[in-house]
């Protein structure tokens, strides 16, 4: 976890180089037992506000509480993918569900912070796992504000990277 005034510091060299958001990650599965740790993301999201500038973070599975003390910070939008179909979900994640992810998307939503929430193509899905994806966001009591897409870029090494390898799909999805 990086220092409250790191943080705040890299967010005003971004904003003086034309930045207008400020986006902060942590790779965590959630934020249970992280309370040092959602104080320290509170003042980096009140920091990030004060220099008028929207603010977004990725943190993992958060409940209704900890997203609406975000929201009270001036938290602008949270990121949290669903990465896949439900279908094809269970072959890539196993440290939570994806009604978990679910349900993380609901209390963002209902504490009135934007989500932001896509997923990930090169996986070794099939196109109908494309369809899955989109037929559920589509089906969410409110659509994302963001839909980011991202490709998959399999490092050889990696769990997924060799096993993308072996089953032939080590490429990334073509765009043409």
């Amino acid at each position: 976890m990086s220092t409250v005034d790191s943080v705040l510091e890299a967010a005003k060299i971004a904003k003086n180089n034309g930045s207008t958001r400020f986006c902060m990650g942590a790779a965590w599965r959630d934020m249970r037992g992280r309370k040092t740790s959602l104080k320290n993301v509170k003042a980096m999201v009140e920091g990030v506000r004060a220099m008028d500038m929207e603010v977004c973070v990725t943190l993992g599975m958060i409940d209704d509480h900890q997203a609406r003390e975000l929201k009270d910070a001036g938290l602008t939008a949270y990121n949290h993918n669903l990465d896949t179909s439900r279908e094809h979900y269970p072959s890539i994640i196993t440290t939570r569900t994806y009604d978990e992810r679910l349900q993380t998307l609901s209390h963002v939503r209902d504490a009135g912070i934007n989500v932001c929430s896509g997923g990930i193509l090169g996986l070794g899905e099939k196109p109908e796992d494309h369809i899955g994806l989109l037929h559920t966001v589509s089906n969410l009591p409110s659509h994302p504000e963001s839909f980011p897409v991202n490709a998959l870029v399999p490092i050889k090494g990696t769990p997924l990277g060799d096993r993308l390898a072996k089953e032939g799909k080590e490429r990334p999805i073509p765009f043409t």
